[in-house]
């Protein structure tokens, strides 16, 4: 238990987190450091969503044709084109420029997000 005596005045601490502070109170936009949450999850949703975009287009189109053309047995007739986009993504997920570049793509959304307070889908 602690004692406290009548002449001694402590102020209270309010400790200042990471996504605290900034101009909206988001945190500092220039602030680089990175969350578990977001070297987990979010930088590897971008990446997925490049590869799937930019880097595998010829796997993902004949994905997506082998599934348009099996109907339910896409299971088993698109094995191999299925291979072939894992393949792919997984080739560029262990890319680190390519992880870099996505870590550069996130940490630019969260600077403008803590810069205008305003997600990336409200913003022109």
């Amino acid at each position: 238990m602690a004692h406290s005596y009548g002449n001694e005045q402590q102020a209270p601490v309010v400790p200042l987190g990471s996504n605290k502070g900034g101009p909206h109170g988001l945190g500092d936009p220039d602030d680089r450091r990175l969350r578990k949450v977001e070297i987990e999850v979010l930088i590897p949703k971008i990446m997925r969503e490049r590869a799937k975009t930019e880097k595998c287009v010829a796997e993902v189109k004949a994905f997506e044709d082998c599934c348009k053309d099996a109907g339910l047995f896409m299971v088993a007739k698109c094995q191999a084109p299925n291979d072939a986009l894992k393949a792919c993504s997984l080739r560029w997920y262990q890319n680190e420029q390519f992880k870099q570049e996505c870590t550069e793509i996130y940490l630019e959304e969260r600077k403008l997000f803590r810069e205008t307070g305003l997600p990336k889908k409200f913003r022109k």
